[in-house]
């Protein structure tokens, strides 16, 4: 999996390098900025159409972490884990729940 990542960033690294017009120099803020980008992307959340398709629920495997919930949403992480326990593994209602709790908040 290590060797997998590191892929991913020397990939991104060279896309970055490209995109800011091919200039030497810069290879380890390309690295850095290529691993801080793929970490990242590493740790969003999977969307709806991630869900399995017959039951729209998130393999179990997959299922979104209390705080990754609360950080993505703005919501405490007591309310994500209530509605982790209440909604179980449909990350659509979650997700759509989330929402709520915070547009609610603001009002």
């Amino acid at each position: 999996m290590d060797d997998d990542r590191t892929e991913k960033i020397r990939q991104r690294a060279y896309e970055i390098f490209q995109r800011e017009g091919g200039i030497l120099g810069d290879h380890e803020r390309h690295w850095h900025q290529a691993e801080l980008e793929i970490d990242r992307e590493a740790a969003l959340p999977l969307t709806a159409g991630d869900a399995l398709p017959e039951t729209r629920e998130v393999d179990s495997t997959d299922v979104l972490t209390v705080e990754a919930l609360a950080m993505r949403t703005g919501i405490s992480g007591d309310e994500a884990q209530e509605l982790l326990d209440r909604l179980g593994n449909d990350r659509v209602a979650i997700e759509q729940a989330a929402r709520n709790l915070k547009a609610k908040r603001r009002s």
